[in-house]
């Protein structure tokens, strides 16, 4: 990955510049504080801009019960329990 280095103060002082720039080239910077890497500025994955997060986690889980099964109880629900008293 391609980076480039700015101090702390330079980077506050130009930081919407800088995430401009790392948005469009795609270049990291990091931040250095008395010359000491404190921070990294990286572009996200162009497949995760703008996506959704349930769209991304689709597919990714694992269904552990039956279509029939609940992991609900009836106790769980507010109204299940107004009928019992």
């Amino acid at each position: 990955m391609t980076t480039y280095a700015v101090s702390v103060s330079e980077f506050k002082a130009h930081c919407l510049d800088m995430i401009r720039q790392v948005e469009k080239t795609g270049v990291a910077v990091d931040l250095l504080r008395r010359g000491k890497l404190v921070a990294r500025l990286v572009p996200t994955t162009p497949a995760l801009r703008g996506t959704p997060a349930w769209l991304r986690l689709r597919g990714s889980g694992v269904l552990t019960a039956s279509a029939e099964e609940s992991v609900l109880d009836g106790s769980d629900f507010e109204a299940m329990a107004s009928r019992r008293r």
